[in-house]
Parts: C-alpha cells; sequence; structure tokens
C-alpha cells in the first residue's frame, strides 16, 4: 500500500508538466497564429491550475493516458497564412508534438545523470530524481500517442481532417456523435489503453536505445 502510494507520488510531476506543457503549446500555437482567446482565458501561461481536468489528470496518474482542460480557440482569428482547416490542424499537433519534446529532453537528462553524476544517481534522493525523469518520459510519451488517436474529441481528429476532402469532412461531420460513441466504448472497455500501449513502449524503448547509443551508453 505505501509502495502503491510512493509511486503515485513520483508520478505526480511527470503528469503535471505533460498537462501543463501539452495545453500551453495549444494555447500558443493558436495564439502564434492570431487568435487572443487563450490568452483571454488565462491559458497562455505555464501555471499548472490554468490546464488541468480533475478526471483527466486522475487517469493520467493511474492509466498513464488522459488530458487536461481544452483549450478554446476561435480559428476565425487566424491570420490568413494559413487556412482555417490548416490553422486548427496546426493548433492541435501543437500539443502532442510538445510531448515528444519533453520526453526527448527528459530522456537526455536521464542519459546526462547517468554519464555525469553516478555518484548523485546511486544515492536514494538520486534514485527519486531518476524515477522521477523515467515517469515523465513515459506519461508524455503516453499523453502524445493517447491524443493522436483519430478520433473526436481528441487532438488526432481534427490533425488528419486537415488533409481529408470536403466530402469526407462532411461525412465525419454527419457521424461525429458516433465516433465519439466508439471513442468512449474504446475508452470505458479498456481497448484504447491495450491498443497504445504497444505504441508507448516502443517509442519510449527506442528513446532510450537511441539516446542512449549518443552517450554511448547501452541499455
Amino acid at each position: 500500500m505505501l509502495g502503491s502510494l510512493i509511486g503515485l507520488l513520483l508520478t505526480l510531476p511527470g503528469v503535471i508538466i505533460a498537462i501543463t506543457f501539452h495545453e500551453f503549446a495549444h494555447a500558443y500555437a493558436a495564439y502564434k497564429l492570431g487568435d487572443d482567446t487563450p490568452k483571454m482565458q488565462g491559458r497562455l501561461n505555464l501555471n499548472p491550475l490554468s490546464h488541468m481536468d480533475p478526471v483527466g489528470f486522475v487517469l493520467l496518474i493511474f492509466a498513464h493516458v488522459g488530458w487536461g482542460k481544452p483549450v478554446q480557440i476561435n480559428s476565425r482569428n487566424f491570420d490568413r497564412k494559413y487556412s482555417v482547416s490548416a490553422g486548427e490542424a496546426i493548433v492541435s499537433v501543437a500539443g502532442p508534438l510538445m510531448n515528444f519534446v519533453l520526453a526527448i529532453v527528459f530522456t537526455i537528462l536521464y542519459f546526462i545523470l547517468i554519464k555525469f553524476a553516478m555518484g548523485f544517481v546511486i544515492s536514494q534522493i538520486g534514485m527519486i530524481v531518476i524515477t522521477i525523469i523515467q515517469s515523465t518520459i513515459i506519461v508524455n510519451v503516453g499523453l502524445g500517442v493517447f491524443n493522436l488517436i483519430p478520433l473526436p474529441p481528441l487532438d488526432g481528429s481534427k490533425i488528419f481532417r486537415n488533409f481529408m476532402s470536403y466530402n469526407v469532412k462532411q461525412w465525419l461531420d454527419r457521424y461525429e456523435r458516433i465516433f465519439y460513441i466508439v471513442f468512449l466504448v474504446l475508452w470505458i472497455s479498456g481497448l484504447a489503453g491495450k491498443i497504445i500501449s504497444p505504441i508507448i513502449e516502443l517509442i519510449s524503448t527506442g528513446l532510450i536505445n537511441v539516446i542512449g547509443m549518443m552517450f554511448g551508453i547501452h541499455m
């Protein structure tokens, strides 16, 4: 029981970082495209309290897949450098992309500590830090992969929508509620987790192996 509680506490920093930066990335991308809605709603910051959704937060702790408070945007405010559809896709991909960048950064940090601060790593505090870093990597990969599922309301549906023809978009709009139901069934049944868990493990292991080789460390 105590071990499980400690495990949850060590997961918390990674969850907070993953959600905060994910939602900030959405807000920042929309703002850079000309929409100040996220800024007016107080989402253009790295304050975790601005971005937490209670349910998504808890699920991310226990299942390593979840979500933050959705960033509201008004695509009509986007500048005309991109189409509305492309702008929405850019805003949507910003969140998962941020999570993958964070996973890479923390993987690099992990190997920096292993290679240059082994004395610290084997200390009690060092082992806690390493555990937090490992959890942060997994949570960020999990959040990034989960949000790329091409079903509403996830980011993936808006990203892939940009590459679809007008007729396909119309068809998707017509049956949007059905796709929501499909998503809920996959989520509640646990099938979504079973589908993406191998992908999360593959990406996480790949990061460790590739970046480890850059540091001359084979895991």
